[in-house]
């Protein structure tokens, strides 16, 4: 990206990221939490599904095991029954088991704090591992890219495709690192209270003098 293109685009963000701060000020992880299992749970739970729905589910979920080493004594059957409505359960249910007996038999039944520990466990990503380090332990290791982040970073014109690991660190090198996870949470918001997939509300978008509509014709 030749260097003038880069510095408007780094400039551009900023200012979005300014107002994103003013309008979203409490922005912060949807998904209910009292611990960074808690968190590293829900957030397997959350792929594919919403965080409303996950609440509901881990509301009687964290009721019934409340460390890891309850979840990895747990038979795979209850688990998969009570995490049943938040789709492709099985291999949820299965990688919450797996990622719990790692964390008893690695970890002393703590969740590690650094990537590259949380990365080796069963079903976590960059994704779900940046959400716990960002949100569980104040840890800005890279951003979260989900559906929301990735929709609205693309119509914004941040960035170009739907790779989640080019796309993390395209943004890392937009925004400062000690927001990295807000910036997340602020898109996020902003995707679900404004910014529509389909409908977007342009109209009375704070960050619409901001925004080039990448794709909003096209619905």
């Amino acid at each position: 990206m030749p260097r003038e293109i880069h510095a408007a685009k780094l400039d551009r963000t900023q200012k979005i990221l300014s107002v994103l701060k003013r309008v979203y000020p409490n922005a912060h992880c949807e998904l209910n939490f009292e611990t960074p299992l808690q968190l590293l749970v829900a957030t397997i739970l959350s792929a594919q599904c919403t965080d409303k729905r996950v609440n509901l589910v881990t509301a009687e979920l964290f009721r019934k095991f409340c460390t890891a080493k309850d979840f990895a004594a747990a038979p795979l059957a209850d688990i998969e029954e009570l995490v049943k409505s938040t789709g492709f359960f099985r291999n949820k249910a299965k990688n919450i088991k797996a990622c719990c007996t790692a964390l008893v038999e690695e970890f002393g039944g703590e969740v590690p704090r650094t990537m590259d520990e949380l990365h080796a466990l069963a079903g976590v990503g960059r994704k779900t591992a940046n959400v716990v380090l960002g949100n569980a332990f104040g840890i800005n290791v890279g951003v979260v890219v989900d559906t929301h982040v990735t929709r609205l970073a693309n119509r914004l014109g941040l960035v170009k495709g739907t790779d989640a690991v080019k796309l993390e660190q395209e943004l890392m090198k937009l925004v400062s690192q000690n927001d990295w996870c807000l910036f997340s949470h602020q898109l996020i918001w902003h995707g679900r209270r404004r910014c529509d997939a389909r409908k977007p509300d342009c109209t009375n978008c704070e960050i619409k003098n901001l925004c080039p509509q990448i794709g909003v014709k096209n619905f």
